[in-house]
Order: C-alpha cells, then structure tokens, then sequence
C-alpha cells in the first residue's frame, strides 16, 4: 500500500506492477497519450471530455468504464478536473484470454474494433463495482492466505458485471441503425468479412469488392458509423491476433508475420511497432506469457 487511495502489488519474480487500485482527481491524469503494458479499466465518476483511443475520438461523461489493452494507445482530454477509479492489471496476474471461456470480455469489453471503447455504468451496477472495490481495498490492506485468488475473484467479478453491461448496453445492432436501409447490410458484411479475411487481405479495396460497392463509399460509410478508417479497423484487428499470439504463443515473430499474411518479417514489425509503438519481440518480452512457459 502506497497511501490511502493507492494499493499495489509488485511481482516478486521480475519487480513489475502485478495489480494497482488507485482513485484519481486531476485533469492531467491521462491528457497526454497513454501505452500501458497491462491492461487498464477507467472508471470516470465526475467530469467529462474527450477521449482518443487508437485512431478515433468520442465524448466521454461521468460514469463511465473504460477498459484499454496492454499498449493500446488512449488519452482522455479535459477542461476540468476528473475524478475517478483505476484498477491496472497486468497479464501475468489475469490474462483476458486464457480465461476468455470464464469471463468472454474480450472482444466485448476489451479489443472491440468496431464498438466504443466504454460503457456507461447503471446505478444497479455501480453497487456491485463499489462492492467489489471496497473488498480489493480491504483485501489489500489486510493481506491474508490466498489473497492473490482472493483478488483474482473480485476482478473476475468486476469484469463480468461490466461485460454484461456493455452487451446490453451495445449490441451490435445498435451501430447500424441508420435512415439507409441497405448501410446496415453491408457494415454487417464489412464486420463478418474483416473477421474471415483478415489474414489474408490488408487493403480497404479488397473489402470494397467483397462488398460490390467503391472504396470511397465504403470509406464514407466506415467513418461515419465507426468514427474510424476502413484502414484503421483492419489494422486493428490484425494486431489484436498478433498481440494474443506473441501473448499466449512461443511462436517465431517470422511464423506469426507469415500466418497473418505477411512474407517479410521485417515489414510485419514495422506494421506492429508502428501501430502498437513497440516491437513485437518488445511486446512478448513485457506482456507475453510465452516466456514463462519456455
């Protein structure tokens, strides 16, 4: 425990940041563009702004959850001061994904291309994540047996009841619902394509003649729904799977480029570096869970 509003736990093997609860009250807390290599959840519970992740902007208010991904960028810009709750984990103590089938938030709550980046969270919710705080604190405070599966429970608890939300919250229908009956069709399509194809075609063109519609159409049509580039949303999905192979895979950084469509190496981690601001071998070196099984 660092003070009052800060608990930390250290990983004693390597001396990283294994688990963090803080509370925040500045407006310089996150304005400058944040990459992280553990995951992150944001709970906003006064103030409001501008928040960018990845390659697009929304508003954001009070109340709401954010939840990034190890190096995903993101910075939340205000004119006021922010007040709120933040649990930082890395993926050595939880990883999203080896308990994807106990949890399934990722893809929902974490790594969504197509959705925002953030739930709104209902009083009947906030109960439960004010619960499960208090007993991280208390848990924290007064370290006992068991605490790391103790702390582990509490933040499974945490994720699920905001997975939940965001589901109901955002379902996919929801961002298609527009006066043009035929653009709902086809960013479906757009979404079930990129999901089939992304291994193999990295070009907007490609998706455009998937969809029998111009690229500059499909540009427009992307943007406006997505706030994102055609571009940008694939690049994205790519390194979603590059970033959970280097995670849960010993894998050659070469056999990952070439599985996700790339012959040269050295390209794919120029792509990766410049998307995710590290290497990809930086990446597995800081992230991964790979290592510890080598």
């Amino acid at each position: 425990m660092l003070d009052e509003s800060t608990f930390t736990l250290i990983n004693p093997q390597n001396g990283n940041l294994a688990f963090k609860l803080s509370t925040f009250d500045s407006k310089c807390q996150f304005n400058e563009i944040q990459r992280l290599n553990y995951f992150s959840l944001i709970w906003i519970q006064k103030g409001n702004g501008i928040v960018t992740a990845d390659f697009s902007e929304n508003p954001f208010e009070a109340g709401n959850l954010f939840a990034f991904s190890p190096y995903q960028p993101f910075m939340l810009a205000s004119e006021e001061n922010l007040e709120g709750i933040v649990i930082h984990f890395h993926p050595e103590f939880f990883c999203i994904y080896k308990h994807q089938a106990e949890i399934a938030c990722n893809g929902i709550l974490f790594n969504n291309i197509f959705k925002l980046p953030y739930v709104a969270v209902d009083e009947a919710s906030k109960s439960i994540l004010e619960m499960v705080i208090g007993q991280i604190k208390s848990e924290m405070q007064n370290p006992e047996m068991a605490q790391y599966e103790l702390l582990v429970s509490y933040l499974k608890i945490f994720l699920i009841t905001a997975t939940r939300l965001k589901n109901q919250q955002h379902p996919d229908e929801d961002y298609f619902e527009t006066a043009d009956a035929k653009e709902p069709f086809i960013l479906q399509n757009l979404k079930n394509y990129i999901e089939l194809h992304f291994k193999t075609k990295h070009s907007a063109s490609d998706y455009a003649d998937l969809l029998n519609i111009t690229p500059k159409a499909l540009a427009k049509i992307t943007k406006n729904h997505f706030n994102k580039t055609l571009t940008h949303l694939i690049s994205e999905r790519i390194i979603i799977e590059a970033k959970r192979e280097l995670y849960l895979t010993n894998k050659a950084v070469k056999e990952i480029a070439y599985e996700l469509g790339y012959d040269d190496e050295h390209y794919f981690s120029r792509f990766f570096k410049n998307n995710a601001d590290v290497s990809p071998q930086m990446y597995r070196d800081t992230v991964g869970f790979a290592r510890g099984m080598a």
